[in-house]
């Protein structure tokens, strides 16, 4: 299973962690750092179809369901 929102398309992404004191100090990487999206494993009924769907979603894409409604989201989404 892919670490990947089903609504978004959010996925991980890299982050660097270099201070300005580091910057100061030439030759002293600190290294880079996997920066996870708050992915969760959600069940959601959709009425209009009247059958449940599971999905893995960012919590961003949970509060655009609970604002749009899930069948709206989900066609945006291109998901039904």
């Amino acid at each position: 299973m892919a670490k990947v929102c089903d609504i978004t398309g959010k996925s991980s992404q890299m982050g660097g962690g270099y201070s300005n004191r580091t910057r100061a100090t030439q030759f002293n990487p600190t290294g880079a750092r996997r920066r996870y999206v708050n992915l969760q494993k959600k069940k959601i009924y959709i009425p209009e179809l009247k059958k449940y769907m599971t999905l893995t979603l960012s919590t961003d894409a949970i509060k655009t369901i609970q604002k749009n409604g899930a069948y709206a989201t989900l066609k945006k989404a291109k998901l039904i």
